[in-house]
């Protein structure tokens, strides 16, 4: 059985039930907010799913994701933390966690995207989970919003090609009800409070910053000389991870990015090269 919840339900684009400068800090790795959405989140799936009943062994799997975490596996840890201290107050099985795979990385922005171009930029990606380890558990598969299904297809594409017979639960933050408004009402809320490079320094600043793969790619596709003045304000430590996230990520292999990941690189080596010089 398959059962689907949302917490939010956007029917009006004037009125989405949480703040959109949230979301967008949210999906540029603003933790505190992944932790207000993730306890939300888990508050209502347990009163809506499983108050009142015998609870069997959860795992929860964040969104799909090679090597950089999405925003929503910040959201995922914090809906852990939470569940698991309801499910340890009322005697039942703590949490147990996979990961779906995916093999393939792409540039564009997704929420830019209308469904059919959605269905065709992830139709060819493919997705991957340990069956074996899922074996007569109930699976929640967790996603911070839905706007065409498509991710959602993808995902129960895996659960067939599997053939998985779990209870399934698909879970939201938020979720588009209302077919009459365009999906690019995703990329308004992704860039709410995110609407240039500049923007990114109150986000990463934050003692609660989590790097996510929506950063990365924005800040690797960010126009040369913006970048070159945003990068010289951040510190060694933002640099050198953004570096390495990108490079696990294989973005050195995507010629869009090899302009700005060049100049990281090349910016890391200087500094290491003049601290070897002054015996640091």
């Amino acid at each position: 059985m398959t059962t689907t919840y949302s917490l939010h339900k956007i029917t009006d684009t004037s009125q989405f039930g949480f703040c959109p400068d949230d979301y967008s800090r949210f999906k540029f790795g603003d933790d505190l907010v992944a932790e207000k959405f993730g306890v939300g989140l888990a508050d209502g799936f347990i009163e809506h799913h499983l108050k009142g009943r015998a609870v069997p062994q959860l795992v929860v799997v964040s969104s799909p994701y090679a090597f950089i975490p999405t925003a929503t596996f910040s959201m995922k840890n914090h809906f852990v933390f939470r569940l698991n201290r309801w499910l340890a107050a009322n005697g039942h099985p703590i949490v147990q966690e996979t990961k779906v795979h995916r093999t393939i990385t792409y540039k564009e922005d997704y929420g830019e995207l209308d469904a059919e171009q959605r269905m065709k930029l992830i139709g060819n990606d493919s997705f991957h989970i340990d069956r074996e380890f899922l074996a007569g558990k109930t699976v929640v598969f967790l996603d911070d919003i839905r706007i065409t299904g498509g991710h959602e297809r993808m995902i129960l594409k895996m659960v067939n090609a599997y053939g998985l017979t779990n209870e399934l639960y698909l879970l939201y933050y938020a979720e588009l009800q209302n077919t009459g408004i365009h999906p690019n009402i995703e990329n308004h809320l992704n860039y709410h409070f995110v609407k240039s490079i500049f923007h990114l320094e109150k986000i990463i600043r934050e003692e609660r910053f989590a790097i996510n793969t929506r950063i990365v790619k924005y800040i690797l596709n960010y126009d040369f000389d913006s970048f070159c003045i945003f990068l010289q304000n951040q510190s060694d430590q933002f640099i050198n991870i953004l570096y390495d996230m990108a490079i696990g990520n294989g973005y050195h292999t995507i010629e869009a990015y090899q302009q700005n990941l060049q100049y990281i690189k090349n910016y890391i080596f200087h500094r290491k090269h003049k601290s070897i010089q002054h015996g640091n």
